[in-house]
């Protein structure tokens, strides 16, 4: 009953809903521009880069482009990056890791080079993955994080009303 006086009120307005902002229309290419690095893991903003290069134009339908031809760009700075041991067992001789956990803190922000506005920025974005010390290395916790930030970047665009 509720939606049928919705669609009743609504049934001469020309009015779209969008389930969130994503990419302006005009955005047909992005850019993304390797991240500066403020951490001692110089590996971290190749694979944070690659990374958004591989799910960012997937996701929203947009090709990419160098950075004087694209509609958008993507930048940012990796800030911070930590491995801690939060969890942990009793045992006989002492305190046992169970699983550690790496934590990569960035600054990301998106801009519309067309109209010359951020269309989404995080100056603390962190993401964190967890691996296993019995069977695990710190890549794939580092994997985790990485593939969790960009997935941050995608809903933090779609959901920017």
């Amino acid at each position: 009953m509720g939606l049928l006086l919705i669609l009743a009120a609504t049934s001469g307005c020309n009015y779209t809903l969008r389930a969130g902002a994503g990419l302006p229309p005009h955005v047909r290419t992005v850019a993304v521009i390797p991240f500066e690095n403020e951490t001692d893991r110089f590996e971290l903003p190749q694979e944070v880069f690659e990374a958004i290069l591989r799910d960012v134009p997937r996701s929203f339908g947009v090709q990419t482009a160098g950075e004087p031809y694209a509609d958008a760009v993507i930048r940012g700075t990796v800030r911070r990056y930590s491995v801690d041991a939060p969890s942990y067992r009793s045992g006989e001789e002492g305190a046992q890791v169970v699983e550690r956990q790496v934590t990569l803190a960035v600054e990301v922000q998106v801009v519309d080079r067309v109209n010359n506005v951020i269309l989404w920025e995080d100056r603390a974005l962190q993401a964190r993955g967890e691996f296993l010390e019995a069977s695990e290395r710190e890549e794939t916790g580092r994997e985790i994080a990485v593939d969790r930030l960009v997935r941050a970047i995608i809903d933090g665009l779609q959901s920017n009303w």
